[in-house]
């Protein structure tokens, strides 16, 4: 298995477009990027932190690979949106690559310029790192598959999202 780590908004939303891709074991909410050691949802959604809300992606690179993890995120989250997803404004909700390594450091400059000419260049996504990241609260973890189907918020951006994923990456998506 192997590691991503991204950041497009809430992550409740881009964890659960995750959930759905072929050879994705698992995926984690959580926190990087700031200068607060352990800190709360609360906290990050301040502002005041400096982290992003973000998933850690374990992937089989033998399904997919890192690039096509990027793919799949630059695709179905708007990476043209400075500092926002929709409703959801602020540093917290930055578009970022966190990448592990130099090689995944590559793969992330390679996606943002296939990305860039989607989108006539106007790709925001940032390169980050390395950071430490941290969890988020348990409550966060698999939130789309319990309390999310009760939350307007998540009824209204989640769907569309998982749409967006089984339409542009249909070889992509779990059965």
């Amino acid at each position: 298995m192997e590691t991503a780590i991204v950041a497009g908004g809430c992550f409740w939303c881009t964890e659960a477009v995750f959930r759905d891709v072929v050879g994705v074991e698992s995926v984690e909410s959580g926190y990087i990027g700031g200068d607060v050691e352990n800190p709360t949802y609360k906290q990050v959604c301040s502002g005041s932190t400096g982290h992003a809300e973000a998933i850690k992606v374990h992937y089989d690179p033998q399904v997919i690979s890192y690039a096509e993890i990027l793919d799949v995120f630059m695709g179905t989250h708007d990476p043209t949106q400075l500092n926002r997803q929709g409703n959801d404004v602020g540093t917290q909700y930055r578009s970022a690559i966190f990448p592990l390594d130099d090689a995944q450091r590559a793969e992330a400059e390679a996606a943002i310029a296939r990305s860039n000419e989607e989108n006539d260049g106007r790709v925001v996504t940032t390169i980050e790192g390395p950071a430490q990241w941290y969890p988020a609260e348990e409550y966060h973890q698999e939130y789309w598959e319990g309390e999310g189907q009760r939350n307007p918020y998540c009824l209204a951006v989640i769907p569309p999202k998982l749409m967006k994923l089984r339409k542009s990456f249909q070889a992509k998506v779990k059965a």
